[in-house]
Formats: C-alpha cells, sequence, structure tokens
C-alpha cells in the first residue's frame, strides 16, 4: 500500500485538533453558536478525513468511497456563514429558503459525479491510482469529475465567503450605532480567518484539479498542507475563545434602524446640542463603556431619535462621534503632557492602544506618537523663531 507519508501525518494531526475541538464545543451549553460551530468543526472533520483517506492509501480497501466526500466539502461555505450568522447576527434564525439554497452546491456536484459514481467499477477506479493500469477513457471521466467539483466548489464557496464578509462588515457598522468600544464584540479577528480561507480552499481546489493532468506547482505537497493545518490552528484557537455575544452585543436588526428623517430639522438641531454638550460640558466620552442607552437617559431622548439625528444631521455615527471627542483630548494631552501614549487612551476612554491607535490616524492623519513629535517640532521652531 502506497502512502505519503507528510499529507498523512499533516492530516492525522489536523484530525487529532478537530475532534478536540468538537468535544470542547460540544461540553458547553447548547447555544445556537455553539450548535452551528459544532456542525461546521465536523463538515472539516468530514473533509479531512477524506483526505486522510487517499494519502494513507486506505482507499486501496475501500476504493467506491473515493470522491464521496466531495459533495460534503461543498457544505463548508454555508456552515461558515451560519456559524457568521449565529454568532453576529441580531437577527433571530436564517429564513428557510437559506437552508434550501445551502443544499444546492452538493446536489450540483453529485449530479456532475453520476457518471464516476454509477459508471466506473471499484476495481477500476483502482486501477487509476496507477498510470499503467488506468484506462484513459475513463480517466477522461474521473478528470471531469474532479475538474467540475473543483470549479463547481470555487464559485459556490466564494460566494458564501463573500455573504459572510458582508455579514461581518454589518455586524461592525450596527455596533458602531450603538457602542463606543466594539473592539470586544466586532470579531475582528474573523476577517482575517475569512481570507485565510479563502486562499487555502481556492489554492486547495487548484491544486486537486491540476494534479490530476499532471502538473505540479511549489505549493503542491507539504506547503499548501502545512498552510491548510495552520489555518486549521487559527481557527480553532479564536473560535474556541470566542465568547457568547448576547442580544445586546449584536446591535439591532437593519430593518428597524431609522433609514429616513422622521423628525424635524428643528428637533434634530435641538438632540445634536444635547448630544455636544454632553460631550463637551460632561465630558461623558471618558466613559470606557459609553454605549447608545446611556447617552440617551442621560439627555433624556429616545436611542431611535438619537441615531436619526446622528445619521441625518450630524453625518456620523456613535461610535465615531465619540470618538472624535476622546481623539480630541488626546490631541491636547500629548501637546501639553508628557504622559505616554498607553496612558491618554486610557485616560480619554479608551480601552486598547491599538483601536486609539486606529481611531487617532483616521481623525489626525497621523499616529499619537508622530502626531506628538510633529508638534513638538512647530512648537521648538516657534519658540526659536
Amino acid at each position: 500500500m502506497s502512502i505519503d507519508i507528510v499529507p498523512t501525518v499533516i492530516y492525522s494531526s489536523m484530525m487529532g485538533m478537530t475532534i478536540f475541538a468538537l468535544v470542547d464545543v460540544a461540553s458547553r451549553d447548547k447555544h445556537k453558536q455553539s450548535l452551528y460551530l459544532i456542525g461546521l468543526l465536523a463538515l472539516l472533520l468530514v473533509h479531512i478525513i477524506g483526505e486522510l483517506f487517499i494519502y494513507s492509501g486506505a482507499y486501496q480497501y475501500a476504493p467506491a468511497l473515493a470522491g464521496l466526500q466531495f459533495p460534503i466539502r461543498m457544505l463548508l461555505g454555508p456552515a461558515l456563514y451560519f456559524y457568521a450568522f449565529a454568532t453576529m447576527s441580531p437577527e433571530k434564525a436564517l429564513p428557510k429558503k437559506a437552508h434550501i439554497l445551502a443544499l444546492l452546491g452538493p446536489v450540483i456536484v453529485i449530479i456532475g459525479m453520476l457518471p464516476f459514481i454509477f459508471g466506473i467499477t471499484s476495481d477500476e477506479k483502482l486501477a487509476m491510482a496507477n498510470p499503467a493500469t488506468r484506462d484513459p477513457e475513463l480517466f477522461k471521466i474521473a478528470v471531469f469529475t474532479c475538474v467540475f467539483s473543483m470549479c463547481t466548489f470555487i464559485v459556490f464557496t466564494g460566494l458564501y465567503l463573500a455573504a459572510t464578509f458582508k455579514l461581518q462588515n454589518q455586524h461592525c457598522l450596527q455596533l458602531m450605532e450603538r457602542f463606543s468600544d466594539i473592539e470586544k464584540r466586532s470579531m475582528n479577528w474573523f476577517k482575517t480567518v475569512l481570507v485565510l480561507w479563502g486562499f487555502v480552499w481556492l489554492f486547495f481546489s487548484l491544486d486537486y484539479g491540476i494534479s490530476f493532468i499532471g502538473w505540479t506547482w511549489f505549493g503542491s505537497g507539504a506547503i499548501l498542507h502545512l498552510f491548510e493545518a495552520l489555518v486549521l490552528v487559527i481557527f480553532c484557537h479564536f473560535a474556541l475563545k470566542q465568547p457568547l455575544l448576547s442580544d445586546s452585543d449584536k446591535g439591532q436588526p437593519q430593518s428597524k434602524q431609522p433609514r429616513t428623517a422622521t423628525l424635524d430639522e428643528a428637533t434634530m438641531a435641538l438632540i445634536a446640542s444635547k448630544l455636544k454638550n454632553a460631550m463637551s460640558e460632561e465630558a461623558l466620552f471618558l466613559e470606557e463603556e459609553l454605549s447608545l442607552k446611556r447617552l440617551s437617559d442621560v439627555i433624556s431622548v429616545s436611542e431611535n431619535h438619537i441615531s436619526e439625528t446622528f445619521s441625518q444631521c450630524l453625518h456620523t455615527n456613535f461610535f465615531q462621534f465619540v470618538n472624535s471627542y476622546r481623539i480630541k483630548q488626546a490631541m491636547s494631552l500629548l501637546t501639553s503632557t508628557n504622559k505616554t501614549v498607553s496612558v491618554i487612551a486610557y485616560d480619554v476612554g479608551f480601552n486598547s492602544k491599538s483601536t486609539f491607535n486606529t481611531a487617532f490616524k483616521k481623525i489626525a492623519g497621523a499616529t499619537p506618537t508622530a502626531y506628538r513629535s510633529q508638534a513638538n517640532s512647530l512648537s521648538n521652531e516657534q519658540t526659536i523663531g
């Protein structure tokens, strides 16, 4: 029996890692987020076992099973989207048509695989593993099956990755409407994971397809498998650490957010004045956990009316509005004190230096350190002059 040692070892390790993650999640409360994560991990496990089945040479004992993981692999994209939806979306549940649509990919692949499944016997499939014994005509069917499955997987999964990326962006926008600190709720790690999974699945599919026509590239073999294992480690690490987000941590469904003006200009101007007073006079922006609800209670204006004022009158959102005052205060402290950047970040209401640096550069056009250096240089020039 021919065994490809390196991929076998890598996929065996990935199988163990995925099983460990499954056991960990299964031992937790049966929340919707956990259930979808279990489904995603289970599908990844099927994919890994399918690859291990080939690389370990086990296919020689059951050649009829070769390729049966193709339709199941088509569910990886939908499962990733469902997990993201359960984790980040304020909507209670996916529509039934979303689950039906998810089955479209496997159905298409199964239809494309019918000639391979029923038109080739187990012995003929086994003979294809050796160029010297394979039937050229039957091998064309195998190549078509793999290329068809590869192309379908790339398109179908790509669409779901794009939809998941859009869902992540909507999640962040919804948070920015209600919270001044979104880092703990935003799941920014998920964007990176989406990009990594996209690259892994794209190159995996391309590599799988071109291998059947005798082509190779520098990523074939250990490099691609190690990259896939690394992405799995990253995903499992962050997914297992990700706390459950309550409904209040997910903002509001987009349909419930104000889109058109319901307040007259005079009313919005009055609310805007109250908002600015709460920031400049009461320094409410210094509260690290400042939320739209807290601001609503302070100025005695409903959350919806505040959101509408931000959108229609001030042309900003809660997150940007609050942070603009924080950055203005930080600019003053950077030029008038010797406090470190980290201390200033926490003094003005941020609870993360990285978030502070990002917000500061977006508003001031430079990092806090560069801004202080430029301000000091200008001050020295004016003193000398």
